[in-house]
């Protein structure tokens, strides 16, 4: 390493572990280093081991969290039973809702095998809006694409079952 990447590294701080995992989020598509140092500093990682319940479905939220390695499978109860809604892997993201709205767990998150996640928290998440609200704005436009997305999506699914 040079003279120049050296100081460029100390100016810029190390990525570590966390910011490649963000990169890979579209959450935080086009975000610039210095942001996604941010949003590193409210992360929390965390380690679930096979079948070990991340959260429970109708459990107050809290935050959301991003799949670093591993499977994670979301239930739902319909009928008194368990049903697979979706399986998530590396790189996907599930309890978005809980950064925006305080209410209950639409479904419950398990992990399907050893799996390492970030979380971010609701509390550190507006903390982190009210000290950087351009930044805030960014994520928050893109959560509500994809929420705007999904329900589409639901929308879509209801119509085909009509006809």
């Amino acid at each position: 390493m040079n003279k120049f990447s050296a100081i460029l590294e100390r100016i810029r701080g190390k990525e570590g572990t966390i910011i490649p995992v963000l990169r890979t989020v579209p959450l935080f598509e086009g975000l610039a280093f210095r942001d996604l140092k941010k949003i590193e500093l409210i992360a929390h990682e965390r380690t679930f081991m096979p079948d070990e319940v991340v959260f429970q479905e109708r459990q107050p939220g809290t935050g959301m969290y991003f799949i670093k390695k591993g499977l994670i499978e979301l239930t739902k109860t319909i009928d008194h039973e368990r049903v697979r809604i979706a399986e998530l892997g590396e790189g996907e993201f599930f309890g978005e809702m809980s950064l925006i709205e305080n209410y209950p767990r639409s479904a419950q998150a398990t992990a399907s095998m050893k799996t390492e996640v970030l979380g971010i928290f609701r509390p550190d998440f507006f903390d982190l809006i009210d000290r950087n609200p351009k930044l805030g704005s960014k994520i928050l436009l893109k959560l509500s694409e994809r929420l705007a997305n999904r329900l589409r999506k639901t929308t879509e699914m209801k119509l085909k079952e009509v006809e």
